[in-house]
Parts: structure tokens; C-alpha cells; sequence
């Protein structure tokens, strides 16, 4: 059996501290293993691409209860592909000349970037600078948000970016999520991408959450918006249960990829 090197058994000592504390932070690393700012930080970018961790502003947290972890672009791209290029087209149906329209980072707003980006006359607010390339050299005004960006998703975060959406004005927001639940409303994996989007909401008129169906029931660790905060979703299939039932008494409209009519939910 190959002995772990040292970096390995610092990894393994971090996510034994996690394991029993549920948190920890860059400090935190520094001082118990002895490393500097720069290797801590690279120790949790490597164990959140494999293990049960979430990166928060700081540190880390444990998230071990959950099986589906904070998966980079090109893993989330091949999932479910027919399905948010269906629901890419049902969102570019809504977006018509002049207006001004948000995108958050993700495959299926990816794919609305793609779908719109010989159109003219419209102006697109990202904070996802694939988006921003994908739009780069089109008819399309692109403003970008500033900040660091995550490599698993390329989103810009962080106050950078925060307080420069706080002088826009958006006309439609696209948010793409994590997960979508009665009580948790729309969650996402990162704290940071959790941010960036309450702050884009917070500067549009009207917002809509777009999913596929393999995100219905769950709730990821960190709360975006409740469905109250939410004008429509774009998805798949039909709502059901208990989750349709509180979207209906929120007033939200569920548009269905493929159907010309749109349904009360």
C-alpha cells in the first residue's frame, strides 16, 4: 500500500476536522497543519472537487448528508442535455428585443446564451464569464459582473460583483439552481453563487428559476430565494404535489419546455 505524502495526510486531517465539526476555515488549516494561506485554500479547491465539503466565504463546511456535491460545468454539461436544451428554448421564447436580460451562471443558461446570441437589440447582465465569451463578438451588449470567479461553475463572486449589481436595472433574470423545494424554495451548493444571485434578483423585475426535473425536491445547502420571491419557472415536466400546491398560492407560473401555454402552478 502506497503511504500518503504530505499534502494527502493534511487533506485527510482536514476532512477529519470537518467530519467532527462541521466547519472549518482557512485560519483554522493554517494553524493546525502548519501551511500557508495559499496551500490551505488549494487543499479545499482539490477535496471539493471529490469530496463532501461545500467552500464557504473563509473555509469549508461539511456536507456529507448530502450525495450530490458542487460538480464543475463540463460534469454538469453532458446531464440530462435534451432536457435543458428543451427548457433553453422555452426560456429564449420570453426574451424578445430591447429587453435586458440576466444570467446567471450553469449548462441551461449556457444554452440560452447560445440560442440568442444572433439576435440583436438585447442587452445580457452575466456574471458567468463562459456566457460572456459565448456572447463575445454577437450583435449582443454584454455587461459582466466583476469578481473572483469559482472554476467549477465560472461565476464572478464576491462584493466586487455584488456591488455592482446594485447600480442595474434588469428586466428578466434567469437564475439556474441546485435545487427547488416547497420549504428550501431555490437553493445552490456555494455560498458564494447563493450571493450573487439574491443580489441579481434583488435588481429585476421579473425572475425566473430554470430547472430540469432532476432538481425538483432538493435543497441544496444555501437558500437563493423562496418561491414567494419568484415571478415563474421554465422546467421539464409539471410540477406536483405539495410543491405545486405552494407555487399555485404563490402566485408562480410554471412554463413547460414545449408547451405554447403556460401553466397556473
Amino acid at each position: 500500500m502506497t503511504e500518503m505524502n504530505k499534502g494527502e495526510r493534511r487533506r485527510e486531517g482536514i476532512l477529519t476536522v470537518l467530519k467532527q465539526q462541521g466547519r472549518i476555515t482557512i485560519s483554522d488549516i493554517v494553524e493546525r497543519f502548519g501551511c500557508s494561506e495559499a496551500t490551505a485554500r488549494r487543499d479545499l479547491e482539490l477535496l471539493e472537487r471529490t469530496g463532501p465539503l461545500v467552500r464557504t466565504i473563509g473555509g469549508a463546511m461539511y456536507d456529507g448528508m448530502n450525495p450530490v456535491r458542487d460538480s464543475s460545468f463540463a460534469e454538469r454539461q453532458g446531464i440530462s442535455l435534451l432536457e435543458k436544451e428543451h427548457i433553453a428554448a422555452e426560456a429564449a421564447r420570453h426574451i424578445v428585443e430591447g429587453d435586458v436580460v440576466g444570467l446567471s451562471g450553469g449548462t441551461t443558461n449556457y444554452l440560452i446564451a447560445k440560442l440568442i446570441k444572433m439576435r440583436r437589440g438585447i442587452t445580457v447582465v452575466t456574471n458567468a464569464v463562459n456566457i460572456a465569451m459565448e456572447l463575445a463578438g454577437s450583435d449582443i451588449q454584454v455587461v459582466v459582473t466583476g469578481g473572483m470567479m469559482r472554476h467549477n461553475s465560472f461565476e464572478l463572486c464576491g462584493p466586487l460583483g455584488e456591488g455592482m449589481v446594485s447600480h442595474l436595472n434588469i428586466g428578466k433574470m434567469f437564475i439556474g439552481v441546485d435545487g427547488i423545494s416547497e420549504n428550501g424554495g431555490i437553493t445552490t451548493y456555494s455560498e458564494q453563487e447563493a450571493q450573487i444571485a439574491k443580489a441579481l434578483i434583488s435588481r429585476s423585475q421579473i425572475t425566473y428559476a430554470v430547472f430540469d426535473q432532476s432538481k425538483v425536491g432538493r435543497t441544496s445547502l444555501f437558500s437563493i430565494a423562496q418561491l414567494k420571491d419568484l415571478d415563474a419557472v421554465i422546467t421539464d415536466r409539471p410540477l406536483e404535489g405539495a410543491l405545486s400546491d405552494y407555487a399555485r398560492r404563490c402566485g408562480v407560473t410554471v412554463y413547460l419546455a414545449g408547451d405554447e401555454d403556460e401553466e397556473e402552478a
